[in-house]
């Protein structure tokens, strides 16, 4: 009679109990908790080994570990227990034993103590809590595997790449895209599958199999995915029924479908395997190559019923439809201004902020926008990719090419029906029009007069106060505007008078 009080971190088991041959719970029992303390000691090295090779994992699980002695050896793997009905129960992994049967579902199970956790499914006891934000779990182990979302632990790492993951499988699933291996093929078709589930699924567009009924219609389905979306047709006219059955594993967020989280999964796991024949860009999902691929084929489906304009994405013809409607649906809290698009308002955000993260590398200078750091680059790099048709003048942004564009302009079609004023291009009657259409915010304390930029204001508080700010370095002459210098200045360079 020999007493044990062992403890493992996945299911304690605190009862110190005496072990007889002829009560096989006890012994269950016993047997379990040497194999998960086992289980755990082996997943503790091989967190400090960092899976250097996850090709071995099965013949590493069946290494012994130092602690245990070797006193009754497996025959089929070699693995080593130190009491005879320990490896009475691991000998049921390679005969496929699974003498405990779930009386609600039918499911069997190695273990009685692996049945009793199998039970909390039915009963939907949930006693493991997360301290963090209340949500529980049928396992310690799924407990600790959720804890990490809120640490930030990931504890193994891909050593192809170096992206490391919170779980272990995920981890295989992902080297997968280095090794390129797919090792569950169908037997009709040929096509491979990552995993044997996946493959399962797939039989049943080949045997049209439908085992799942929908209680409310009878429609039948051959996946219970299939099913649980369907299920949405009902369930829709209710408010609160929001489900969300599909939980990623890496970062718990809920989807409403599952080819929504498949989706999703692409941002853990880094794989990309539709890649474009043309520039060999890659992407997640075959749908992101489709769009992608009108770049260069410039097809461009999604047209503007008010003014023609075409868009190579539905999305985009959405947001171009707000010019039309005069809908800005994202409004700034500090100062009121609203914008057509979300990211429009986010980097507006950062004027109140003073939020600039893109540095340069080359002189420090940083950036509210990623646009205007990449053409401040080519003043370090001398680039100008903007060439002029008629003249081949360059220039490094394409606005100030559309600007000197004008200069070539024979006719001027474009009048503004504000004050006359002609242009030779519609981009420079718009950017007139701004002039006119643009409110008048920043008003003068003193006598009332408004202007449209806060610099305009500036110049013209000198008007008040009789400061003269430009300086003329021919004469000594100052001037309360710059713009009057620039004028003043032109009569000792000859050049043609403002006027």
């Amino acid at each position: 009679m020999a007493f044990i009080k062992e403890e493992s971190e996945d299911l304690k088991i605190e009862d110190t109990f005496t072990v007889k041959q002829e009560d096989p719970e006890q012994t269950e029992l016993m047997v379990l908790k040497e194999e998960t303390q086992e289980m755990n000691e082996m997943k503790e090295k091989d967190q400090i080994e960092t899976h250097q090779d996850l090709t071995t994992d099965e013949q590493s699980s069946c290494k012994r570990s130092p602690k245990t002695k070797s006193d009754f050896i497996c025959s089929q793997c070699g693995k080593g227990f130190n009491h005879q009905p320990n490896l009475i129960v691991h000998m049921r992994i390679h005969t496929g034993e699974r003498p405990y049967s779930c009386d609600q579902c039918g499911k069997s199970f190695s273990q009685n103590e692996k049945l009793k956790v199998h039970m909390r499914v039915h009963t939907k006891e949930r006693p493991y809590t997360c301290p963090q934000c209340g949500k529980s779990f049928t396992q310690k182990e799924s407990l600790n595997v959720h804890i990490r979302v809120h640490t930030g632990e990931k504890p193994f790492p891909c050593q192809h790449c170096g992206k490391r993951f919170s779980q272990l499988h995920a981890l295989k699933e992902h080297v997968t895209i280095h090794t390129g291996e797919r090792p569950h093929a169908c037997t009709v078709c040929g096509k491979t599958f990552y995993h044997k589930q996946k493959l399962e699924k797939h039989m049943t567009v080949h045997t049209g199999e439908k085992l799942f009924d929908c209680q409310q219609c009878g429609k039948r389905f051959g996946q219970k995915d299939s099913l649980r979306i369907h299920m949405k047709l009902h369930t829709k006219d209710k408010p609160h029924a929001k489900e969300k059955p599909y939980i990623c594993t890496e970062c718990d967020k809920a989807f409403a479908s599952k080819s929504n989280l498949n989706h999703h999964m692409v941002t853990h796991t880094g794989e990309k395997p539709f890649s474009c024949d043309e520039c060999g860009k890659s992407f997640g999902q075959n749908s992101k190559l489709k769009v992608h691929m009108r770049v260069h084929t410039k097809e461009k489906p999604y047209s503007c019923d008010q003014c023609g304009k075409s868009f190579s994405q539905n999305e985009k013809l959405k947001v171009h439809m707000r010019v039309h409607t005069k809908e800005r649906p994202y409004t700034c809290p500090q100062c009121g201004k609203s914008f057509t698009q979300k990211e429009n308002l986010k980097v507006h955000i950062r004027v109140h902020t003073g939020e600039k993260p893109f540095p340069c590398q080359e002189c420090g200078k940083r950036f509210m926008q990623l646009h205007v750091l990449k053409e401040h680059l080519r003043t370090h790099t001398g680039e100008k990719p903007f060439a002029c048709p008629q003249c081949s003048k360059t220039y490094c942004q394409k606005q100030k090419l559309k600007m000197h564009m004008t200069v070539h302009a024979k006719e001027k079609l474009f009048p503004c029906q504000q004050c006359g004023k002609r242009f030779g291009y519609r981009g420079s009657l718009k950017s007139h029009m701004k002039l006119h259409a643009e409110d008048k915010r920043h008003t003068c304390s003193q006598c009332g007069e408004g202007f449209t930029m806060k610099s305009h204001l500036n110049s013209h508080m000198r008007t008040h106060s009789g400061e003269p700010s430009y300086s003329c370095t021919q004469c000594g002459k100052t001037f309360s505007r710059k713009y009057v210098l620039n004028c003043h200045m032109r009569t000792h360079t000859g050049e043609k008078s403002c006027s």
